[in-house]
């Protein structure tokens, strides 16, 4: 007797062929019927096709993964070390374990189909896409960062990109193993910690600052309060204080946004010990380095700049953008932050953190003096800031 028909082997639902799944999917819509085994059965009977356990399965994991999932994305987003899957148009998948961009066997029938799982995503998360709002950047319910744009903007089709979080939080000692930092490196970040010094991670896209924060926020004392503002939330230390605050974008009528700015003058008020911001790129730069200066040790947040030296520049010019004056942002910059942790991401090797630099002043102006930089081999060579650094550390 054959086995019921939950108890067979699942088969691969993308080898299902498209001409199927119309068939089925049209019948379901007439019907407005609930997605189940057995209305697949009957749709494939009614149109005289074979209704074997195998096909059943199939088309209906097929058409489950359609809807409710991210359809031929799908086994890619669980695909071990996967950070980042990226569709360009309906030819081409590519997805990141870590190592750089791999092209996949994965494609779409046509640009409407991408274009179908990208509206289903973006109504998931709450948010509309279409041809009057054409892109879309929201985080959905399992915890993915989702961005799109849809064609004729982007070429050459609708562009999907997909952050995997993370199933679970790296250690400082996962990072060394893994060659991101040597042991030394290991030590010198956990003193920072310990020692309460205020930073900022900075670094490339995909350069694993988020990683690394959530590494060192891991490290912080146990008995202290942390308090996380993001635009997307990322950041899940492993720690058993943490409050963490995300922002929210205005709904289909333009109301109810809630921006990061917003969320840190409300962290403010929630006596942390430590303040984070998971990722600096706005505005909100004016209130965190406010907020830095209020006496809250042991604040941190990320960056996106192209070496530590370049960190300086990069806060000014987005202070500015939101109405203070270069040299006010300079010189907050430099009563709140301490030092810049940089990392790099060499092509076809893991993400390695690159230098440490402290913070300068003379007059107006403030640098970024190389501290310790970490070569291709991760040993660590003192920089002209190497001093300061040592008194930092010893303070």
């Amino acid at each position: 007797m054959a086995p019921p028909l939950d108890a067979r082997p699942a088969p691969d639902p993308s080898q299902v062929p498209d001409d199927l799944l119309m068939t089925v999917r049209d019948h379901l819509a007439r019907g407005g019927a609930e997605l189940t085994p057995e209305r697949v059965a009957r749709a494939l009977r009614e149109d005289g096709r074979p209704v074997g356990d195998a096909t059943v399965l199939a088309v209906h994991d097929a058409l489950r993964r359609d809807v409710h999932g991210a359809g031929p994305l799908e086994a890619l987003l669980v695909v071990p070390g996967v950070t980042d899957v990226l569709v360009n148009g309906a030819g081409q998948v590519w997805l990141d374990r870590g190592d750089g961009l791999e092209l996949t066997d994965v494609a779409f029938p046509d640009d409407e189909a991408v274009r179908r799982l990208a509206q289903r995503l973006a109504a998931a998360g709450g948010r509309r896409l279409d041809d009057a709002s054409p892109y879309v950047d929201l985080r959905l319910p399992d915890g993915t960062r989702f961005h799109a744009v849809l064609a004729p903007i982007a070429r050459p089709g609708t562009v999907l990109s997909l952050r995997v979080p993370r199933r679970r939080v790296f250690e400082l000692d996962d990072l060394r193993a893994g060659g991101s930092v040597s042991a030394e490196g290991a030590r010198l970040l956990r003193r920072i910690v310990e020692r309460r010094l205020a930073f900022l991670v900075s670094g490339g896209t995909g350069t694993g600052k988020t990683t690394l924060l959530n590494a060192l926020l891991t490290l912080c004392d146990p008995a202290e309060r942390l308090v996380l503002v993001e635009d997307s939330s990322e950041l899940r230390p492993d720690h058993p204080h943490v409050v963490a605050l995300e922002a929210r974008p205005a709904n289909l009528e333009g109301a109810g946004e809630v921006t990061v700015r917003t969320l840190v003058r409300q962290a403010l008020r929630m006596r942390p010990d430590r303040l984070v911001v998971g990722e600096v790129r706005g505005g909100e730069v004016v209130d965190l380095l406010a907020a830095m200066n209020t006496g809250h040790e042991g604040g941190c947040g990320t960056l996106h700049a192209n070496s530590a030296t370049d960190v300086p520049n990069r806060v000014a010019s987005l202070a500015m953008a939101a109405g203070l004056p270069r040299e006010a942002a300079l010189s907050q910059l430099a009563s709140a932050v301490d030092l810049v942790v940089h990392l790099h991401r060499p092509r076809g090797r893991a993400r390695q953190v690159r230098e440490i630099g402290v913070l300068h002043r003379v007059g107006a102006e403030v640098t970024a003096h190389p501290a310790v930089t970490f070569g291709t081999d991760l040993e660590p060579r003192p920089g002209p800031g190497f001093d300061r650094l040592e008194e930092l550390l010893a303070r």
